[in-house]
């Protein structure tokens, strides 16, 4: 194989869809395109065994970074140099970057979502309801905390794992959270702000319905979802019927992009490239 500094490979877990049905390999690739770099975005299966052989060979390799899905996100932290400020306190990595000869874990999941948030609505002392408690929940909460929000709902059918992450927030955060845990239709409060769905409900089905109530949901609330297939999903559906203002997870997902590109390449890539690319891939 050839070393070139510039051969950027996604590793990713055995549950992977692949090379061909992966479309963050064409948001990436359209953005190297575009911008005249000589630089490849290759996806792989990595089994769980072979992960840390996988880290110690990309970086023998001088690969300049790698994305990391599940199931590494947590598991690729022992083979790191070191972790970015929200990937230490989450403790979940999905983009790693090399720094001199150090690989570095940092979590772009949060970020993503973060930037796609910023046209809709400033976060800085909101108040946010957050469905789920699982990766993209933990890495939204976490960037949501930093970005100085007034207080956070964690909304999980889990106690367990909603504790956990309300636990996270409270200490190393110091943020006002608490756990709903959810059982039936949850009823959002009436001083909420912004209302996400981190969950992967509506993932490829856009019939399926979220348990909330949507009567709760006021004209104005900012209504975020991180599915992007389908773009519109139910929940936003409803949201925008009941007069709200509603985000789908394109965004989220293209702006993920975008800040892997600034951590690899130190440029900012074209946005409308890269949405684009998305849509085409996902046949919009």
């Amino acid at each position: 194989m050839a070393t070139t500094q510039n051969f950027l490979p996604e590793l990713v877990g055995s549950m992977s869809q692949g090379a061909a049905g992966n479309p963050t390999v064409a948001v990436m690739e359209a953005a190297f395109t575009h911008h005249g770099l000589h630089w490849r975005y290759v996806n792989m299966e990595v089994a769980p065994a072979d992960l840390g052989n996988a880290v110690r060979g990309a970086k023998a390799m001088g690969f300049r970074g790698f994305n990391c899905s599940l199931p590494h996100k947590v598991t690729v932290i022992p083979h790191l140099d070191g972790l970015g400020e929200s990937a230490g306190i989450m403790g979940a990595v999905n983009c790693v970057v090399r720094r001199d000869d150090r690989l570095i874990g940092e979590n772009t999941d949060g970020k993503g979502f973060l930037k796609s948030l910023a046209p809709v609505v400033d976060p800085r002392g909101k108040s946010v309801v957050l469905f789920g408690a699982g990766g993209a929940s933990r890495a939204i909460a976490v960037e949501l905390g930093l970005a100085g929000i007034k207080k956070i709902i964690i909304v999980n059918r889990s106690p367990a794992r909603g504790a956990e992450l309300v636990t996270l927030l409270r200490d190393k955060l110091q943020l006002d959270a608490e756990l709903a845990v959810w059982t039936g239709d949850y009823a959002v409060p009436a001083d909420i702000d912004i209302v996400i769905n981190g969950t992967s409900i509506g993932l490829y089905d856009g019939d399926a319905r979220l348990a909330v109530d949507t009567h709760t949901l006021r004209p104005g609330v900012a209504v975020a979802d991180v599915i992007f297939s389908p773009p519109l999903t139910r929940f936003l559906r409803d949201a925008r019927a009941r007069g709200c203002t509603v985000l789908d997870g394109l965004g989220m997902l293209v702006n993920q992009g975008i800040v892997a590109v600034q951590l690899w390449t130190g440029i900012t890539p074209d946005a409308d490239v890269m949405c684009h690319a998305l849509e085409n891939a996902l046949g919009l």
